[in-house]
């Protein structure tokens, strides 16, 4: 099956040549394919922050190969994979980063380890894959090269642990699993946590550092400008956020960081 598109996220960020060098060589192998960029600022070897970004937004793009690379094990024994999804294909490390999306677009069918030196650059540098080993293989999926003409099945694929979420009477503790442009943290519980929590509707949001008292709401405008706000995201998780401000650095937090949230002593 060819593809017409190919995304692309990384953390490889936009200061130097890695992304326009994975671009070179998708173009030379598969000119007429089309390279959607995800982002390519995930914050450096943070996989789960990369695996959450592309898992919320594969739903959205058409049919495609999926090429994602966050990978501080470049260059040890962990296995680049291709797997293949009910509804499209991803290529990268196998280090977690790609089963999330690959569940977001319809669960998992088969996975290859990317072994075949026919479809990777020339010469293969230690620290560089991306560009000569996932990029190469995404491009050649593209063009139609079967899945399994890569090399051998994969049956264990490296899966992330669960993020941590834990909600008790009164008390709701959570992973942040990103923080976006604005600064608004998306945690890994749901609005099913925090009902089984009874909290609200003004809750203490804890960071290790500080604490901010949010309310509850839809929207950013449903609190005044710099006040804080609990709701549901686009992904139907959990956030914090400030309107027309930054929760990470009201809270000085960042992914991969815990916070706990309490009632409000000022609880109505």
């Amino acid at each position: 099956m060819e593809y017409h598109w190919i995304s692309f996220t990384t953390d490889y960020g936009l200061r130097d040549g890695f992304v326009a060098a994975c671009h070179g060589v998708i173009a030379r192998v598969a000119p007429s394919v089309r390279v959607i960029d995800i982002t390519h600022v995930v914050p450096p070897q943070l996989v789960r922050h990369g695996a959450t970004v592309l898992a919320d937004t594969v739903a959205y793009l058409p049919e495609a190969v999926h090429l994602a690379v966050v990978d501080p094990g470049v260059g040890t024994r962990r296995r680049g994979v291709v797997v293949v999804a009910a509804n499209g294909l991803l290529v990268g490390p196998d280090n977690g980063l790609l089963l999330p999306a690959a569940e977001a677009l319809g669960g998992v069918l088969a996975a290859y380890a990317l072994v075949a030196p026919d479809y990777r650059t020339a010469t293969t540098s230690a620290t560089f894959h991306g560009r000569d080993v996932f990029a190469p293989a995404a491009a050649h999926l593209a063009l139609g090269v079967a899945p399994e003409a890569f090399g051998p099945p994969v049956e264990d694929l490296v899966r992330l642990p669960d993020p941590l979420v834990a909600a008790f009477p009164g008390k709701l503790v959570s992973e942040v699993l990103t923080v976006d442009h604005f600064g608004n943290l998306a945690l890994a519980a749901t609005p099913e946590d925090l009902r089984l929590s009874g909290l609200g509707p003004r809750v203490c949001v804890y960071s290790e550092r500080t604490v901010v008292t949010a309310a509850l709401g839809r929207t950013f405008a449903d609190v005044a400008p710099g006040a804080p706000v609990l709701y549901t995201d686009s992904a139907g998780r959990l956030a914090v956020a400030i309107n027309r401000g930054s929760a990470a650095e009201a809270l000085d937090v960042g992914p991969a960081q815990e916070l706990t949230i309490t009632a409000s002593p000022t609880a109505t």
